[in-house]
């Protein structure tokens, strides 16, 4: 299988966040996908420090991509720079948040 970022990302979007239920590419969780070879390696962040599912959605997109890309080194680091915030957000989770502009 071809990796490419689109497929990563796409991929992603079938992991929802379980307090809001939004998937985290939505929710601008995910900062940076790189594909090197047969590695992926993801940057993610979580919309709090202190979030309480930190090691689930970590677990959870780093399990999403290993399904998906079974013969793929898969790392997925937690950043905290830049912080997240409700800008990072599409505009279809601004919609079901209730943010407007």
């Amino acid at each position: 299988m071809n990796i490419t970022k689109d497929k990563v990302t796409s991929c992603l979007q079938n992991v929802i966040d379980p307090e809001l239920g939004i998937n985290v590419v939505d929710l601008g969780l995910i900062y940076n996908v790189l594909i090197d070879a047969n590695k992926i390696s993801v940057d993610m962040t979580l919309t709090t420090p202190g979030c309480p599912m930190a090691g689930t959605l970590v677990g959870s997109v780093e399990q999403a991509i290993r399904e998906t890309f079974e013969e793929a080194d898969v790392e997925v680091s937690l950043v905290w720079d830049p912080p997240w915030s409700p800008d990072r957000l599409s505009d279809a989770a601004k919609e079901q948040l209730g943010y407007t502009r």
